[in-house]
């Protein structure tokens, strides 16, 4: 299958990202784990490789590549074994960076996106809140335009890199009264007077900092709003359908990563005279594990292609992360029990594999929720309408 997708360039790239990721990455991850932060100079490093430019225009640093060596970056990225370092990575690339580039002002994307392509700045995105979870449209932070500022009050939380990070992208309502009609996104710069923010102590991704935020009369320049006023909403709809992608193409990865740990394990690994890959109750239900994740993998890859070639995959995408990060939660119980006690020991990687995966269907959008949303694409034939950008990087509806 892979050959339909990766060209000799990119199975190049990822021998090279491998090697990368073990030489530069790996010594370092469970110093990470336990300190609940990534230290600083890893970002350059990234930076420096062109890892954070992979899908950015060459203007600002990036390489400009196709949407696949992104999915190599993200599939490798859940092979070390520590899913809070790789969402540290993917949220800043992926979640803040896109807003950057999508919605940004040319004076904002030669500062911010150059910077977060070269591993200078890092960015966080900042959308959820402490009474909302998945409701967006419901969000309470406001942004009030006073002269030639915006100031900001209200609360976010669950913020990858909230923390740690240089600059917020932060959705806040503008007009309140409008409802989802009435937000808009903005830039902020981390040493803003009025930002606090506290981090949470989470089950896994242990090595990420994720935060709870608050704004106290945070005042921004006028020109840090980026695109048009009031169609925020829009822009991070746009943005769900890649969201939820890499998040089914990270289920798909670990989950792969756990049964080659399981196999290699189970063919080692004796009971009564005999390796434990050769009883049958173990061997059919890795030959069931593997399948789902090959299913699902070959259905990843399709949706990235169609997303790749500008199609909007908002229904495919959605179905990608609520099947993908299920099937992970069950591989990967499944290869803890393959271990035994010693599964259940942190000195062996499935015991961090299984509290970082249970993230998947509740991170992004609760599966509770993806499934309300293809019900109503499936149900009522409700049609999601992509955000579409003038050449000024603005949104028309």
């Amino acid at each position: 299958m892979d050959h339909m997708y990766f060209s000799e360039e990119h199975e190049m790239f990822r021998k090279s990202l491998k090697e990368f990721l073990q030489k530069e990455v790996v010594p370092h991850i469970d110093k990470w784990e336990e300190e609940g932060s990534i230290e600083r100079f890893i970002w350059k490093k990234f930076g420096d490789m062109g890892y954070f430019g992979l899908a950015y225009p060459e203007k600002y640093g990036g390489l400009d590549l196709d949407l696949f060596y992104t999915i190599i970056l993200l599939e490798e990225l859940q092979k070390i074994n520590s899913g809070g370092f790789a969402a540290a990575i993917w949220a800043h690339a992926y979640l803040a960076m896109t807003h950057i580039n999508k919605e940004g002002s040319e004076e904002i994307k030669e500062k911010y996106l150059s910077a977060s392509i070269s591993g200078d700045m890092i960015g966080c995105l900042c959308i959820t809140e402490p009474f909302g979870g998945s409701d967006v449209a419901g969000m309470k932070t406001t942004a009030v335009e006073k002269e030639d500022t915006f100031v900001i009050n209200g609360s976010k939380t669950f913020i990858t890199n909230g923390v740690y990070s240089d600059y917020l992208i932060v959705a806040a309502k503008t007009a309140p009264e409008k409802g989802g009609k009435g937000m808009s996104i903005f830039l902020v710069d981390r040493d803003t007077p009025g930002i606090s923010a506290t981090k949470l102590n989470k089950l896994g991704w242990r090595a990420s900092d994720t935060a709870e935020l608050a704004f106290d009369n945070v005042e921004i320049p006028k020109s840090h709003l980026m695109g048009e006023r009031n169609q925020g909403f829009p822009y991070i709809m746009q943005h769900f359908a890649l969201e939820r992608l890499i998040m089914g193409v990270n289920g798909h990865a670990r989950a792969e990563y756990a049964l080659e740990y399981a196999l290699k394990y189970m063919s080692e690994r004796e009971a009564f005279g005999q390796t434990i890959d050769k009883f049958q109750a173990l061997r059919h239900k890795i030959a069931e594990r593997s399948s789902e994740v090959e299913m699902a993998k070959a259905f990843n890859y399709t949706t990235a292609k169609r997303l790749d070639a500008g199609e909007y995959v908002v229904k495919e995408a959605t179905m990608s992360k609520l099947l993908s990060t299920k099937i992970a939660d069950e591989v990967i119980y499944d290869c803890l029990q393959m271990l035994g006690g010693y599964g259940y020991v942190e000195d062996y990687p499935l015991a961090r594999m299984f509290r970082d995966s249970r993230l998947g269907p509740i991170g992004g959008g609760t599966s509770e929720i993806l499934k309300e949303i293809i019900a109503k694409m499936v149900i009522d034939n409700k049609d999601y309408k992509p955000a579409t950008y003038s050449e000024d990087g603005l949104v028309s509806r």
